[in-house]
């Protein structure tokens, strides 16, 4: 099998780390725009079975001819290139998956679901951890029930030793959360699609030391197509984030002052972009976690032969040392290796453009997350 991977940076090294210690997958390809940027792949990452090329991923007919070659192509890029990408793919003829990241990119790429059918191929974007494997584990915890009344999706990454002032650091960019922050949230109520605003709905939960009680609340994109998926056959579903305790307040105040507002302002005679400002600051400010951890529960509840059943699927993942990956390079890296292995071994048998929770048999990718010391537990009570 060869499998190419576009962009080079973190997300990019942690789907490269778990395709090259597969046995049948021969070649890796990697592309990149920035020469320095690949340079610094091959010295975190030095296999034989990698490849590196300088391109890029706007350039449609450069990244159709690198696919051609290729079983899957997997896009670590940013979201906004995802659309291009995966019509490249279909072009190609090769399989494509994607970390997601924005709604309409997403619902973009499943409109080319005739072209890709006829190329007999498949598409799947949202393969990252949320959403991607919160998705697939939701579809999971559906298919054991007779009736599904709710399904609650809660994740967070965050460092291992929070600090002020935000008891935060960043785990990934500062654009992407603070999308997270200001978007609205689709949610189900009663079965059907609703908005609801972001940093509200505030709950607490509880996690094994050190972690204790922390907060979850509404945040933006978590949820993806899920409420589209479900519409009608399950009556409430949310997605929520988890923080350490304080920092929804602090969010709620940047973004009350008008700090993530995406219209210009005039300051000083300067035209200045609030949100542009914000997303520079907490770049500068928010330490850069390399030793992270991401909590995740999913409770999906309803009833089986007549008895009401809750499901729970936990996860608690740290920074692995050794390799270098932190927690969310794992669990979002290795979601996107896992389901594109699945394209290249012809486990995913539809072709066309679905989102995991309908194309992605969900035993057989839980099964992959364990045996990458992924430690998801599942309770049935």
């Amino acid at each position: 099998m060869k499998v190419l991977i576009i962009g080079a940076g973190m997300q990019a090294r942690a789907v490269a780390y778990d395709l090259v210690r597969q046995k049948d997958v021969d070649e890796v390809r990697v592309c990149d725009a920035q020469p320095e940027q690949l340079q610094a792949f091959r010295r975190k990452l030095r296999r034989k079975k990698v490849r590196t090329f300088v391109a890029d991923a706007r350039n449609r007919g450069q990244m159709t001819e690198l696919m051609r070659p290729c079983d899957v192509a997997v896009s670590c890029v940013p979201y906004f290139l995802n659309l291009g990408l995966a019509r490249a793919a279909v072009a190609a003829r090769t399989h494509f998956c994607d970390l997601g990241g924005n709604n309409d990119v997403v619902h973009a790429e499943l409109a080319l679901s005739a072209r890709a059918k006829k190329a007999g191929v498949t598409v799947v974007p949202d393969c990252g951890l949320a959403p991607g494997m919160v998705s697939i584990l939701a579809a999971d915890g559906f298919s054991r029930l007779d009736r599904t009344d709710s399904i609650r999706i809660r994740v967070g990454g965050l460092p291992h030793r929070p600090q002020p002032p935000f008891k935060y650091a960043l785990v990934f960019s500062a654009n992407g959360l603070i999308n997270e922050y200001a978007e609205p949230c689709l949610v189900l109520a009663n079965g059907h699609p609703e908005w609801r605003e972001p940093l509200e709905d505030m709950e607490w939960l509880q996690f094994p030391k050190p972690f204790g009680d922390v907060e979850a609340f509404n945040t933006s994109g978590g949820s993806s197509t899920l409420p589209e998926s479900f519409r009608g056959r399950v009556k409430k579903l949310d997605y929520k984030t988890i923080r350490y305790m304080g920092h929804c307040v602090q969010m709620r105040l940047l973004r009350d002052l008008g700090l993530m507002s995406p219209e210009p302002q005039m300051v000083a005679g300067k035209r200045v972009v609030p949100r542009q400002l914000l997303i520079q600051r907490l770049e500068a400010v928010l330490p850069r976690e390399t030793y992270d951890v991401v909590l995740l529960r999913v409770y999906v509840r309803g009833k089986r032969r007549g008895h009401g059943v809750t499901i729970r699927y936990e996860m608690i993942d740290h920074a692995h040392r050794k390799s270098g990956l932190t927690a969310m390079m794992r669990t979002t890296g290795f979601s996107a290796a896992i389901v594109a292995l699945m394209l290249g071994r012809g486990q995913v048998e539809c072709a066309g453009a679905f989102t995991g929770e309908n194309c992605i048999p969900p035993a057989e990718f839980i099964r992959e997350l364990r045996r990458r010391g992924l430690h998801l537990r599942i309770n049935v009570y």
